[in-house]
């Protein structure tokens, strides 16, 4: 499955991005659970995406074990506001 790159990203409504690689991560990130992107561009130049982990707080992880998914308005609008 193809990684969260910088065209993906920008052509997303909502940022959110499926998690497809939790190695070394189980306790953080849940494989096939989507998570809510945090704007970072500093990050994203290093090839790291910024999320909201399991714990609630945000972290920059390495984009290969994300793909950016579209969501319709309406849920991505719930999911943001869930988290």
């Amino acid at each position: 499955m193809p990684s969260l790159n910088g065209s993906e990203k920008k052509n997303m409504t909502h940022q959110f991005a499926l998690c497809i690689n939790n190695e070394g991560y189980e306790a953080s990130l849940e494989m096939g659970k989507v998570y809510r992107i945090i704007s970072d561009d500093e990050a994203s130049a290093h090839g790291y995406i910024r999320i909201i982990d399991e714990s609630g707080e945000d972290y920059a992880l390495g984009d290969h074990r994300f793909h950016g998914i579209d969501l319709p308005d309406t849920v991505g609008e719930m999911l943001a506001s869930a988290q």
